[in-house]
């Protein structure tokens, strides 16, 4: 009876370790994925959001490390003693593993690269950049303000686009052999391509406005664009985006425009 005893306290431990590094692995993914669930169902914002991603990163990679450790020694076990409950143990571990894993490096890839200023406001004009028109009343409550250059952390205007000039140099505006109409039009369709929410077209003055909603945070950017007649002939498009929150876009306004730009030059050319 004693021996009986004593086999199933150890059994009774591994099972707990390698339970136990299943559920902190998947709570810890899944306490990262209620940060953007929490906003999407109005449960929040997204500094709330933020808070749980925050918390579910900073412990994902020593839960991801232990429970790694912990299926690694199973698997090894489980292959000295030729017991196969071992290595089903391993891969519970395992899936903890992984689960935290993902939780820390997921959001690890949406960090800007090095050197990304902390601006939100981009424009292919800086020296005079677009102005919205039917955006205005849609921001009324926004933090940001539409002042090309005027946001926490920089001193002038020149000051934010040689801040942009040098981070984002392919952000100028764009030209176009065919007429102003036409590209009207594509840009239109790239507006609805993106998934962007059209909030003004006039095809007389060339102007479009729309709001673009990110996917994770449903953080709201608003963009302008208008398309004129070359002096040297053809078309010339120049675009603008604005983050309605946040000091830093993490690169998100200029990879918007180059997404538009990139349609716009796969139609046209």
């Amino acid at each position: 009876m004693t021996e009986i005893a004593e086999s199933r306290d150890a059994s009774l431990l591994p099972k707990t370790v390698a339970y136990l590094s299943a559920f902190l692995g998947i709570g810890i993914a899944m306490l990262a994925l209620a940060g953007p669930l929490a906003v999407w169902l109005g449960l929040g914002d997204f500094r709330f959001g933020f808070t749980l991603l925050r918390t579910a990163n900073s412990w994902a990679p020593w839960v991801a490390v232990a429970a790694l450790l912990v299926a690694v020694v199973l698997f090894a076990t489980g292959r000295m003693t030729s017991r196969p409950g071992f290595a089903r143990l391993g891969v519970l571990a395992l899936i903890g593993a992984i689960s935290a894993g993902l939780a820390w490096y997921v959001p690890q890839t949406f960090r800007p690269p090095e050197g990304t200023p902390s601006i939100h406001d981009i424009a292919t004009d800086p020296q005079d950049p677009l102005a919205f028109v039917a955006i205005v009343p849609l921001r009324a409550d926004a933090p940001n303000n539409l002042d090309y250059g005027v946001m926490p952390g920089v001193e002038s205007v020149e000051q934010h686009i040689e801040m942009q000039r040098s981070a984002y140099p392919d952000i100028v505006p764009q030209r176009f052999e065919a007429p102003p109409r036409e590209v009207f039009e594509h840009a239109l369709q790239a507006v609805d391509t993106l998934g962007w929410e059209r909030v003004a077209a006039d095809p007389e003055s060339g102007r479009i406005e729309a709001t673009d909603t990110t996917f994770w945070f449903r953080f709201k950017d608003d963009v302008v664009i208008e398309v004129k007649e070359s002096a040297s002939g053809g078309t010339v498009l120049n675009a603008r985006s604005v983050s309605r929150v946040g000091r830093g876009d993490v690169g998100k306004n200029a990879e918007r425009l180059r997404d538009l730009f990139s349609l716009l030059r796969a139609d046209l050319e």
